[in-house]
């Protein structure tokens, strides 16, 4: 009767142990525990409590290599994701490199063009009224156009070190996740 009552009092803190942990996959210290008293109470007899004890320690067992796999399986999405992530922003990176190459050139071009301009402006000395109030109206719209790309250009470059730190938190991000899923 004694053993009766021993295995009885094992069972309930089989159960509460159980109960307490976290679904993760246990420590090899608690699995070897749970082992031990698994094998203590098979060896206890044929009783129909050991029986269902072991149904319950192994649908347990059954449980947690679901949820095991199943957390690789959102690691290695995550994993997926931030490279999907990281490639985006480097293509994007090179795009608005190309792009901020390309209003660099066009402002070159521009300020060659309105310098020209100027010069053209000073050697002619003409009196014709006409003909300077439309230069005067072409220079003003280079001049305008010209401001726009310089705003353009600031654009660009916040945008340039925008990814750069979008680039850099990536990576951390990635080097977080490795440590994470070793």
């Amino acid at each position: 009767m004694s053993s009766f009552s021993t295995r009885s009092k094992e069972f309930t803190r089989n159960r509460k142990s159980q109960s307490d942990s976290p679904p993760a996959s246990p420590s090899p210290t608690a699995k070897a525990l749970r082992h031990e008293r698994l094998s203590r109470l098979e060896s206890g007899g044929s009783n129909p409590t050991t029986s269902d004890s072991y149904d319950r320690a192994s649908a347990r067992a059954r449980r947690e290599a679901r949820l095991a796999s199943l957390t690789s399986r959102v690691e290695e999405d995550t994993n997926r994701d931030y490279k999907k992530l990281y490639e985006s922003a480097l293509t994007e990176n090179q795009k608005l490199k190309t792009k901020l190459q390309e209003a660099q050139l066009e402002l070159t071009d521009v300020k060659s063009k309105l310098e020209k301009m100027a010069q053209q402006k000073q050697e002619k000395t003409s009196g014709r009224s006409s003909m300077l109030e439309m230069e005067k109206r072409e220079r003003r719209a280079l001049e305008r156009k010209m401001s726009e790309m310089e705003e353009e250009m600031k654009v660009l470059t916040e945008l340039k070190s925008d990814n750069q730190r979008l680039k850099d938190e990536n990576g951390a991000l990635i080097r977080v996740i490795s440590k994470l899923s070793k």
